[in-house]
């Protein structure tokens, strides 16, 4: 369900991050190569990213590779952190932009990979939809993200079904989690790249094995169990 990236690092821009890799986001949004659940994401998209410390998005609910105006304007945004997602929607979830990732809090920009039984989440009338996904990002964005690690645990015990990859960046801080699906990471010269799978076939990518949380921040990347 989903694929996503994130970017810290540089100013670089958006474009080079979603859709011109040769398995970037744009191709995964039809052909991914890893994805464990579901064999497209034509459920809708979600860009954001930090101008300065403010977050900006440009979400739709139409698959991603339709989209010619984001595909446009995309060479010309240029950010140095990214939060990108490409949407499967889960059976009898709406497809509608409220329900693409990332979702918002104003501060941190967030977006889940997988599925979750709402039922073990919080009904929370801040969320921005009614998506499994947008209420977890809501019981995240109250509990905090220094506790990300410990709220997925949680989650993961009350929904062992669960799938619960995250990806959070708040302008100089991204943010991991592998539960359930794949995750890997590209250490660049200009910043880091966490995303669902591999945007190219470089050799510096590393798998990042299942329920463990990444943390990158202030040039350092720790990977610790979860």
């Amino acid at each position: 369900m989903c694929r996503h990236l994130g970017w810290l690092g540089e100013a670089v821009s958006v474009s080079s991050l979603v859709l011109e890799p040769p398995n970037g986001l744009l191709v995964q949004s039809y052909a991914p190569r890893r994805q464990k659940h579901g064999t497209m994401n034509a459920d809708g998209w979600g860009v954001g990213f930090f101008d300065g410390d403010t977050p900006r998005r440009w979400r739709g609910a139409a698959p991603l590779w339709g989209d010619s105006s984001f595909a446009s304007v995309a060479p010309a945004l240029a950010s140095t952190c990214v939060v990108a997602a490409v949407r499967s929607a889960t059976v009898g979830m709406p497809i509608d932009v409220s329900a693409a990732a990332p979702f918002t809090d104003g501060r941190w920009l967030l977006s889940h990979n997988g599925v979750v039984d709402r039922s073990v989440l919080p009904a929370d009338s801040g969320a921005e939809s009614v998506v499994d996904s947008a209420l977890l990002a809501a019981l995240i964005f109250r509990r905090g993200l220094d506790q990300l690690g410990p709220t997925i645990a949680e989650v993961g015990a009350a929904d062992p079904l669960a799938r619960l990859n995250i990806l959070a960046g708040n302008g100089c801080r991204l943010l991991a989690t592998t539960w359930g699906d794949t995750l890997s990471m590209l250490r660049r010269p200009d910043g880091v790249v966490v995303a669902s799978e591999p945007y190219d076939d470089h050799p510096d990518w590393e798998d990042i094995p299942d329920h463990h949380l990444v943390d990158v921040h202030d040039g350092t990347v720790t990977v610790t169990a979860l």
